[in-house]
């Protein structure tokens, strides 16, 4: 009778489980891309690089697109994207039809990991637009002790090469000499950390605030505008006078005097005659950027038979500097521009016998040698703008000085 009952049971329970539903799998649908303004799932997607000597036509080609289309794509958004400044080396972005012939229906061509432009010509109509990538600012924060020079101590850290030279250059190049560090200076920083999708680094922001301990001497530096109307951020140190002087020592980097300032210079280009020299020259290749020598206004920005391609900038009242022989220029008439910003580019343009910026420098409408110039500090920070510095400031001094240095 138990053997009875005990098969009855199995039989019931086999019956429950074959009786339960069979539950069908959902079919996984492909996840939705978004890019550049389009749903990168309704194309091929094809990325590549522009090789040495290919043109935007012979890209266009490989992709089924035929010689008159791209003359119409040319003409039609000539005013947004010169296909002729297109650089090999440079990554684009192909997005294609999905059929078997996968023509190319959008170029994108990407010169920075945050630029991109898009040439569209999918339809009949032909757009292009100029686009960037979405950027998330993460503040950091960094420290360091220097055994051999700033830059090991940066890289060891794993710190960009712009931080060293921000620091170098910009923030202290007026109150220490990086040339004589000793051991065991130190530094401490705050910055700006640039990403796109989250996690890919694109550069460096603002650095906000710097701690630089040297021969046992702080010294602090905080980023701030202290004059409104200009709205250009200066450096002050913790007692709100600013790191810089009014003006750089010259308008180039890592370059040489190749002639000085010379009432009574005799010039092979006017046959080795004696004609005044009311410029300092500086050497440097073709190309190398050169910097506005203070803040101020630019003034002229033109071409003479002499002067070449020339940046003239009206500093104040009483200074005023001008820059000679350029293979180009970089700013206009009536901009604004900071000490340090690139306002051109070396050349040999105009009355010159080799690659040089003739610089020049005006005092009270008269010109004279800036070399031999007892040049002013930069202007002082108003009184009634330093109670809301130092208010700003604190919280930036805490962060500092609470970073501790790597063992």
């Amino acid at each position: 009778m138990k053997k009875i009952i005990i098969f009855l049971l199995i039989g019931l329970l086999t019956a429950c489980k074959n009786d339960k539903p069979t539950i069908k799998k959902q079919p996984v649908k492909p996840k939705i891309v978004h890019e550049y303004g389009f749903n990168l799932n309704n194309f091929k997607v094809i990325n590549d690089t522009i090789k040495s000597g290919e043109n935007f036509s012979e890209i266009l080609d490989k992709y089924h697109i035929d010689y008159p289309k791209v003359l119409e794509i040319v003409n039609k958004i000539r005013d947004t994207f010169n296909v002729r400044k297109i650089k090999s080396g440079t990554p684009y972005t192909i997005l294609a039809s999905k059929d078997s012939l996968e023509k190319a229906q959008i170029f994108i061509y990407k010169p920075s990991k945050v630029r991109y432009t898009v040439v569209n010509f999918k339809d009949s109509i032909i757009t292009a637009y100029n686009g960037k990538k979405k950027v998330k600012t993460v503040v950091k924060t960094a420290s360091g002790i220097i055994k051999t020079s700033l830059s090991e101590a940066m890289d060891k850290q794993g710190l960009s090469s712009y931080l060293t030279s921000k620091m170098a250059d910009d923030i202290y190049a007026w109150t220490i000499d990086f040339s004589r560090l000793q051991k065991n200076d130190k530094f401490k920083l705050i910055y700006e950390q640039l990403y796109i999708n989250d996690t890919i680094p694109v550069g460096i922001g603002e650095v906000k605030a710097t701690y630089f301990e040297h021969g046992g001497e702080p010294f602090y530096a905080f980023r701030f505008v202290a004059d409104s109307t200009l709205n250009i951020p200066d450096y002050f140190d913790n007692k709100a006078t600013n790191l810089r002087r009014q003006f750089l020592k010259m308008p180039v980097k890592f370059s040489r005097i190749t002639s000085r300032y010379n009432l009574r210079r005799r010039i092979a280009y006017y046959g080795n005659k004696i004609k005044p020299h009311k410029g300092t020259d500086f050497a440097a290749p073709i190309g190398t950027p050169i910097m506005s020598t203070a803040n101020g206004t630019v003034i002229k920005s033109s071409y003479t038979s002499g002067n070449g391609n020339y940046v003239k900038i009206r500093h104040n009242s009483t200074y005023t500097t001008q820059y000679l022989h350029m293979v180009r220029r970089a700013v206009k008439v009536g901009q604004v521009v900071k000490q340090g910003q690139t306002i051109g580019y070396v050349g040999m343009t105009g009355h010159a016998a080799g690659p040089h910026v003739c610089y020049r420098f005006w005092k009270n409408g008269r010109q004279v040698d800036p070399l031999k110039q007892k040049l002013p500090a930069a202007k002082p920070m108003k009184k009634d703008i330093k109670p809301g510095y130092f208010k700003f400031i604190e919280p930036l001094k805490q962060e500092l000085d609470s970073i501790t240095y790597p063992n």
